[in-house]
């Protein structure tokens, strides 16, 4: 399971007893989640009026903060493309997988100084991930145009005869070239239909000269052939030869364009071959600093919530809890037995709740104690 739930308590006589209580209701006969302390530092409180703002401030922060750490995840998974399976032993935080620096979490002092007012310590991870933000919209804007273009010219390069580009099939020797009465023509035909061919195309129009078509490609469903006649049969030979099925291509030998073709297709090629070991390097390092940024705002929720729900001189305990898929309702049931005293109202919701099928409270999410998920299953595919 990669959800958590960042829960905090009022403190008891001390904070150890209220994660004792927890522990006791949690893990010792029942097991039903992995638990681990979530250290917060003393925060500077400021006012209650400060305190409310920054609530509903903090709460739009850490879905903006979430939606760019989802961002750049997907697209390094984007960016890897082969190697989607490497994907997540790139997102690490600090160094370390998700879950271990979560479990571990240590509050970044040099970053997000606790000197600051909270407000002013959002504002540091607002500008910090709005310019995380931008910045990737650029950097993919330039490489997915890069490769745009180069799936363009490999879809040139590719797929049926009928469409493809014929520049890397085609040679110069194939050709009739500076004649001011012949020319070549490349004409595509089924292969079912090469006996017919042979038989009829020196009689589609005239002028043909006799025994000028080679096969000089081949796919799975046809074959380009090579054909001379007098360029004043032309339009009579493209109107013959589509009656019989065989289609001709408009295509003029031209060295020069092929060759700038092939350049601009290495160009692009190296390129994104440059580029691309940055960009991943770029993402690497700002997953990580956007991870760690999301974070810290669940940590100044916590605090903001604790102090505004279980009041002054701050004293809570935060909690991590990681419960397995199968026990998770259990766990809310056993959560809201202990902390019900704390919120008469919000456990009565909750009970009613649970008693009107089809009701469901899990948009506002609202329970006696301090609760806030995090769900470390950043992609949108399973890795």
């Amino acid at each position: 399971m990669t959800e958590f739930w960042l829960i905090s308590a009022p403190g008891d006589k001390t904070c150890q007893q209220t994660w004792d209580k927890m522990m006791a209701a949690t893990t010792r006969t029942n097991n039903l989640s992995t638990n681990h302390k979530f250290s917060i530092p003393d925060l500077k409180v400021g006012t209650l009026d400060v305190l409310v703002g920054l609530s509903d401030e903090l709460a739009k922060l850490d879905s903006f903060v979430e939606s760019v750490v989802k961002k750049v995840a997907q697209y390094m998974a984007d960016v890897l493309e082969d190697s989607r399976d490497k994907v997540q032993e790139n997102l690490l935080a600090n160094g370390v997988d998700l879950i271990t620096y979560i479990t571990r979490f240590q509050w970044d002092m040099a970053k997000y100084p606790i000197k600051q007012s909270l407000k002013n310590i959002s504002e540091i991870i607002s500008k910090q991930v709005t310019q995380i933000d931008n910045d990737l919209k650029t950097r993919a804007s330039a490489y997915n145009n890069l490769k745009g273009n180069l799936q363009n010219l490999e879809r040139k390069n590719a797929g049926s005869l009928l469409t493809r580009s014929l520049a890397d099939i085609v040679k110069k020797e194939d050709f009739v070239l500076d004649s001011e009465y012949l020319i070549t023509l490349l004409v595509v035909v089924p292969k079912t239909a090469y006996p017919d061919w042979q038989k009829a195309y020196e009689t589609l129009a005239e002028m043909v000269v006799p025994r000028s078509s080679n096969l000089l490609f081949e796919d799975n469903d046809s074959g380009l052939f090579s054909v001379t006649l007098f360029r004043k049969a032309i339009d009579d030979f493209k109107h013959k030869a589509r009656e019989q099925k065989f289609t001709v291509r408009e295509f003029q030998y031209n060295e020069e364009e092929m060759k700038a073709d092939k350049e601009e297709m290495t160009r692009l090629s190296t390129d994104k071959k440059k580029q691309f070991g940055p960009l991943v390097r770029w993402l690497k390092v700002n997953f990580s600093e956007a991870f760690i940024a999301w974070i810290h705002i669940k940590a100044l929720r916590v605090f903001v919530e604790s102090v505004l729900r279980y009041g002054l001189p701050v004293n809570f305990q935060a909690m991590l809890l990681q419960p397995s898929k199968k026990t998770m309702k259990k766990l809310r049931e056993v959560l809201n037995d202990l902390y019900k005293h704390l919120d008469s109202s919000a456990a009565a919701i909750i009970d009613s709740a649970m008693d009107i099928p089809g009701l469901n409270l899990s948009q506002q999410e609202y329970y006696p104690y301090v609760y806030y998920k995090i769900d470390c299953n950043l992609l949108d595919f399973k890795v």
